[in-house]
Formats: structure tokens, C-alpha cells, sequence
């Protein structure tokens, strides 16, 4: 069922009061019960200790709009089965976040974790039809399907290392979904983003330099699946194949380039890639004498560029997107050597 202009405007404007209300709560019960991100660790770059929880007020919002507007306006099993392919394995993961966030879970059982929820999330998606640019093999779909699901929902867990850097990443990410899903009647994936969007900017309120509350693992595993699925599942508009693949890849295009600058710098200089690290491009930002607030603000911006370019896509004549494509690589192969030419540490 089509949703229009306004409802989609109310879906976003809920979801953003929801979390926005919901974050507190979680801080205080966070407090309460002493769950806080302590500085505790090499990588950490924190003074004080600050509260967890806000995951959880991102997940309820998301979870409970999203459900409630789909019960009350055309719920069918159909879009019970759609949403829930989305948004189950997004609780899933979140869980396994909120689990390690209290008890501090080893890389190798989550990444185990993560990967077998990568692959019910690809069975789901193939056996429903439902992404966006299959390759019409189902072994090759799957194992696509899983490591794009595994490295997004790591790349936005090792983006979350400043204050507000994720968050509003995400939030431009999915408000850019939204732009691209609405524009091409993919109506699930508009909602879903204008919730995300929603959510994502509520808790920004509270997540901003400097933080109140962090998002932790709970948050960051659940907002990596989600928008991972969400990117694959869209169909661009486009009229060259490797434009459409190539516009997921430019939604997630910074933590993209986050990831890759912090694993590359940490295998070159013989240390586990999973080991926290001061290597991340807020970190190199700071180092180059942004402040924290003008660091996060940078990266919003660096990923704004990134979106601009994929809702220019499916816009533009087969040969202009093409062009776009080209130089947004361009831009992304120039930032990738400048910051992993700077200091790792």
C-alpha cells in the first residue's frame, strides 16, 4: 500500500520523539544499574565513564513504530513476513550487542554470531525475492548477501568511536534510503528508513559532543544490519548495472572508508584487526586538529557528499551517472591514501 507524503513525515517525526524521550529513561536505568562504557581500555578516548543503553532506546522505537503502523495500516502477512526479514535479524544482533556491552563478549563468538545471522538474513532476502541486485546464482547471492551484512554491521561498529559519528552518519544514510526508496515506490524501504532517520536523530540529541549516552554494541550491531539490509534490498533506478550495485557501496561509503584505513594501517603494522586502536578517522581528524564536535561534523558531511551522489544516480543520463560514479571513487581512492598515510597513532 503507497504511503503518502505526510505519513511518512509523521512516521519520522514519531519515531524521533519516541527514542528521543526513550533515551533518558535508558540512561538513568543505565546509571542505576552501572552500565557504563568505562575508560578503561587503551583505545578508549573518554575522561569519564559514560552510560550505555542507548541501543535499547533505538530498538524500541524502531521495532515499536514500525510494527504498530503495519498492524494498523494495511497489515497483511506478506508485509509481516518483509518487515520481519528486515527487522529480525537487526533485534537478533542488537541483542548479542546489549549481551556484549554488559559482558564483554570475545571477537571470535560474535563474529560467529554475526555471520550466521548474515546468512539467515541472505535466505530470507533470496527465498522472498526481495534484494535488490541479485546475481540470479543463489550460492553467489548468499555469499554476497552475508558479507556485505557481516562487514556493514562491523563497519558501523567500529564507526561508533566518537561522539554523535555514527548516529548522524546513519542518519544521513537513511534519510538518502528514504530519498531513493520513496522515489522509486520501494514503500517498505522508505518507511523503514524515515523510522531509522527518526531514530538515528532522536538519540543524536543525546549522543552529540559531548555524549550522555552511547548506543554501545547493542545499538551499533542493530543500526549495521538494518541499514545493510536495507541497501541491498534497493532496486536504483539506474540504466547501468554496475551503477546500481555501485549505489549501496556510496550510501556506506565512509564507514566504509572507516574500516578500511583502520584494519589495512592495523595488518600493516602486524597487530589483530580487531584490536581497538586510535587508527580510526575520527582519531586521525582529532590528531590533525579538528575538534570532536567539528570531527563528527566532518564526517556527516564527508558521508552527505557520498549520498548526494547516489541519489544523483538514478536522475542523470546512462553516461552522466557513470561520470558520477567515477568521481565519487575518485574522491573515496583520494581520502583512503590521505588517511592512511597520516599518523596511525
Amino acid at each position: 500500500m503507497a504511503i503518502t507524503d505526510f505519513q511518512y513525515f509523521l512516521l519520522f517525526v514519531v519515531t524521533f520523539v519516541v527514542v528521543g524521550f526513550l533515551t533518558p529513561v535508558m540512561r538513568k536505568i543505565a546509571i542505576t544499574n552501572k552500565i557504563y562504557d568505562a575508560p578503561n581500555a587503551a583505545h578508549k578516548t573518554h575522561k569519564e565513564p559514560v552510560p550505555y543503553l542507548g541501543g535499547v532506546a533505538i530498538i524500541i522505537g524502531v521495532v515499536l513504530i514500525s510494527y504498530g503502523v503495519a498492524i494498523v495500516d494495511g497489515f497483511t502477512a506478506r508485509n509481516y513476513v518483509l518487515m520481519t526479514s528486515v527487522l529480525a535479524p537487526a533485534i537478533i544482533l542488537g541483542g548479542i550487542g546489549l549481551w556484549d556491552d554488559m559482558r564483554n563478549l570475545r571477537p571470535a563468538p560474535r563474529l560467529a554470531i554475526q555471520s550466521a545471522a548474515g546468512l539467515f538474513t541472505a535466505w530470507i532476502l533470496i527465498s522472498q525475492n526481495t534484494i535488490g541486485n541479485p546475481t540470479n546464482s543463489t550460492v553467489i547471492d548468499a555469499l554476497i548477501t552475508s558479507f556485505w551484512i557481516v562487514g556493514i554491521c562491523n563497519s558501523i561498529n567500529f564507526f561508533d568511536n566518537l561522539d554523535g559519528g555514527a548516529a548522524g552518519t546513519v542518519a544521513v544514510t537513511s534519510s538518502a534510503l528514504f530519498v531513493l526508496g520513496f522515489q522509486g515506490q520501494q514503500f517498505m524501504i522508505a518507511a523503514l528508513s524515515a523510522v531509522t532517520a527518526g531514530a538515528t536523530i532522536g538519540f543524536l540529541l543525546w549522543n552529540k559532543s559531548p555524549a550522555r549516552i552511547y548506543m554501545g554494541d547493542a545499538g551499533a550491531l542493530f543500526l549495521g544490519v538494518l541499514i545493510a539490509t536495507l541497501t541491498i534490498r534497493l532496486q536504483p533506478d539506474t540504466e547501468v548495472m554496475w551503477t546500481s550495485l555501485a549505489t549501496p557501496v556510496l550510501l556506506l561509503a565512509v564507514p566504509i572508508l572507516d574500516t578500511s584505513v583502520a584494519v589495512l594501517s592495523r595488518i600493516k603494522r602486524g597487530i589483530s584487526p580487531f584490536q581497538g586502536g586510535h587508527d580510526h578517522l575520527s582519531h586521525r581528524l582529532i590528531r590533525g586538529g579538528l575538534s570532536r564536535k567539528t570531527a563528527a561534523i566532518s564526517l556527516w558531511g564527508l558521508s552527505g557528499f557520498f549520498a548526494l551522489c547516489a541519489i544523483a544516480i538514478p536522475r542523470t543520463s546512462q553516461n552522466l551517472e557513470q561520470i558520477i560514479v567515477a568521481i565519487a571513487a575518485l574522491v573515496w581512492a583520494v581520502l583512503f591514501i590521505k588517511f592512511f598515510q597520516s599518523k596511525d597513532a
